[in-house]
């Protein structure tokens, strides 16, 4: 018998739960205007466990929806699975026989990105999966056969050089490995990063001159794996210690240096720059602590900054906001260098509770601004999309649900007036559940 809705996981109710057919509709009906600046692909993935279920929300399916603006019209919706292997045959090994580790058997269903001309599905554990502009999936990729670790799905490209830094982790050595694309695609640099165990490290920063990497107390738990129990086989640790490690782009391990913080956990930051007296901020949404008793339960993230001392080799560490936040986002052509403003969504607490509306935060004056919705209507990830030199001079793309109608919009804020009602919504022809992350891909 089929659980009711409220003895139901979290992440397979309301609009956390998938769907279940992939759509293409075309001439989307539009209220508001869209700005003909807008000429590209809108992406966002997430989890959509194929078979209705899943025991974790990181483990479903991945699903990319997608939205074609061009000309002031909305062309076309689409969604789709990415056909990984694990989509037909759920019951394929992620650990061998032998102990090995096969990176072709992930669902693909954390990021989307595009680089060099190319699209692709990023999870952490795994291969990148090639999607074409469609959303057809055209097949994992490793470049040729360089890439021997996972790929992180929060790769950092580099406004200046257009190279994209990234990063695979795991819990067999080498735990830890940063590894370097050029701007044409081509896999240039791998690096063994020496950490003490099998942390689970979800993303990282790049400056103009180092590689930030956090190594914090959420490790693995093999007796969790090994008993088939949950659905992360990770947790706290009170004892494997917080650090923040930095080191110069073109240096080596050796020149990693470490910076203790207190004990935290930290999915996204927003960005890291250096100051012109040689401290490195980074901007984060800050966890107290992570899944200590179970992994489907998820804390509370507020937005925190440390600024590291290079001369002193201490940490300052400011909260900088109460509300609840996840998924903070800036204009990624400051990537690297300083920014002012950030984008995040209003979280109602953890996870498990939902979202809101977006918010807006200003680094330079403090404080931040809200783009409440509404009653019944929730967003996801805020995408920043830039239309002029100025940093906030462009608009915010995110989904949005309506609870009342169960259906789902793409709607577009003006980022300058953030508070102000959207330039235009996008009607979609079928509920977009909650998902992870996405990206802009302009056709320039």
């Amino acid at each position: 018998m089929a659980a009711a809705e409220g003895e139901l996981p979290f992440h397979l109710q309301g609009n956390y739960a998938p769907v279940q057919q992939e759509v293409t509709a075309v001439d989307l009906p539009v209220v508001g205007g869209i700005p003909r600046e807008l000429s590209g692909l809108y992406l966002r993935n997430g989890p959509n466990p194929k078979r209705g279920a899943s025991r974790h929300w990181f483990v479903g399916d991945g699903m990319v929806h997608g939205v074609r603006l061009e000309n002031g019209r909305a062309a076309w919706y689409r969604n789709r699975w990415v056909k990984t292997k694990l989509l037909e045959n759920p019951d394929l090994p992620f650990v061998r026989e032998d102990g090995s580790v096969d990176r072709t058997a992930v669902v693909a269903n954390t990021n989307v990105i595009g680089h060099a001309g190319r699209i692709w599905a990023l999870v952490e554990n795994g291969l990148p999966t090639e999607l074409s502009p469609e959303l057809d999936t055209l097949g994992l990729r490793d470049f040729d056969g360089r890439l021997t670790t996972a790929f992180t799905a929060h790769p950092k490209p580099c406004p200046k050089t257009g190279e994209l830094h990234f990063f695979g982790y795991g819990f067999l050595p080498p735990f830890l490995t940063y590894h370097v694309l050029d701007a044409a695609g081509n896999l240039v640099r791998s690096l063994e990063i020496p950490v003490p165990g099998p942390t689970m490290m979800h993303d990282f920063a790049i400056t103009e001159r180092h590689v930030l990497f956090m190594d914090l107390p959420v490790v693995f738990d093999l007796e969790q794996a090994l008993s088939g129990e949950g659905g992360m086989p990770y947790h706290w640790s009170d004892d494997y210690g917080a650090r923040i490690g930095v080191m110069p782009r073109h240096g080596g391990a050796a020149e990693l240096r470490w910076y203790e913080i207190e004990p935290c956990y930290v999915f996204h930051p927003w960005n890291a720059y250096e100051t012109a007296d040689g401290r490195i901020v980074l901007d984060v949404a800050r966890y107290p602590e992570l899944w200590r008793q179970s992994a489907s339960r998820f804390e509370t993230a507020c937005a925190h900054r440390f600024t590291l001392d290079p001369k002193s080799g201490n940490v300052k560490e400011e909260r900088l906001d109460e509300r609840p936040i996840e998924f903070p986002r800036i204009d990624d052509r400051l990537g690297g260098s300083r920014h002012r403003y950030g984008y995040t969504v209003a979280a109602v607490g953890g996870a498990n509770e939902g979202f809101r509306g977006l918010l807006k935060y200003d680094f330079e004056k403090g404080g931040a601004v809200e783009h409440d919705f509404g009653p019944g209507r929730a967003t996801g990830e805020g995408v920043f999309v830039p239309a002029g030199r100025g940093e906030d001079e462009g608009y915010v793309l995110s989904f949005l649900y309506d609870e009342a109608s169960d259906g789902s919009k793409l709607v577009i804020l003006d980022a300058h007036d953030f508070a102000k009602p959207p330039l235009a919504e996008v009607a979609l022809p079928q509920r977009v559940p909650f998902g992870f992350h996405g990206n802009w891909i302009g056709d320039r």
